[in-house]
């Protein structure tokens, strides 16, 4: 009878595991911290009382959210004493994704947690405030000030400028070549006055210690890199969206992965994020 319910449990659930990762991955900006999230919530649906859960999605993304906003407590104490510039973890997709872009996950880590989690159920899933209201225990007034506030701090970080899919994959593809092969003049004309490179080694691979700004400063590092890449290799692993960017997957010289996403506006590359942190690619192993 037991192993029954547990199937009768994992029928339901599973279906909307995919949804539930989404909410956690957003809320976390971290795959292993989102899947330890979604399988409590597993543990917890298969002792529940399931014949009084009249919408299991609903229960389900709550039980999701709470844990989450648990989880963000002590993980804002981990990275106030990470090493050098964090980025969330590099979920890689065939498909551009455009309701969270990577910038806009930098943006909500400037959020509260309650501010975030009214932003991204209501403004990215789309549920109504009676819903937001029940999933974080504030009335609805209260979401709605929280959701309108979270809204004027990532109002900036939004997608503005529409790219064509293809054409950002061949950015993509072309920085690829230029930054590898040393070919400073194809890659300085990708790159806009204001580009910006932020690196994720996590204290566990070389990466800047602090992002870099602008043309020539981004443009100096390169010129360094172009001189590794030619002794040691970087081999092309795969080109695709990262967080909702164009960007690709390398194995580097060292036998470890790295992902590079580009922020391109207007054409131009304006920001380059890069994750080398081996505990943040072990997913995509």
């Amino acid at each position: 009878m037991t192993d029954t319910r547990h199937e009768d449990a994992a029928a339901e659930f599973d279906p909307l595991r995919p949804r539930l990762m989404r909410v956690a991955y957003r809320m976390l900006g971290s795959v292993a911290d989102a899947e330890d999230m979604v399988q409590e919530a597993f543990i917890r649906w298969m002792g529940a009382d399931r014949s009084a859960v009249r919408e299991p999605e609903a229960f389900l993304r709550r039980t999701v959210t709470r844990l989450c906003l648990d989880q963000l407590k002590s993980a804002r104490r981990q990275r106030e004493t990470y090493i050098g510039p964090w980025l969330p973890d590099p979920v890689v997709e065939e498909e551009q994704e455009e309701d969270v872009t990577l910038p806009l996950m930098l943006a909500l880590e400037r959020l509260s947690p309650l501010e975030r989690a009214a932003f991204l159920l209501h403004d990215v899933f789309g549920l109504g405030f009676e819903e937001v209201a029940a999933t974080i225990q504030r009335d609805p007034a209260a979401c709605r000030q929280l959701a309108s506030r979270a809204r004027t701090h990532v109002r900036e970080a939004r997608p503005r400028f529409q790219i064509e899919k293809q054409k950002s994959l061949e950015i993509a593809e072309a920085f690829f070549t230029a930054s590898r092969s040393g070919d400073m003049k194809a890659l300085g004309a990708m790159l806009a006055a204001d580009v910006s490179v932020h690196a994720d080694g996590g204290g566990k691979r070389p990466a800047a210690m602090k992002p870099i700004f602008g043309f020539d400063a981004v443009m100096k590092v390169h010129q360094s890199l172009a001189v590794l890449f030619q002794k040691h290799g970087s081999k092309l692993v795969h080109a695709g969206f990262i967080n909702g960017l164009p960007g690709f997957v390398t194995l580097e010289g060292d036998g470890e992965l790295q992902t590079t996403a580009l922020d391109i506006e207007d054409g131009k590359v304006t920001a380059i994020y890069v994750v080398r942190n081996p505990d943040k690619l072990k997913h995509l192993h």
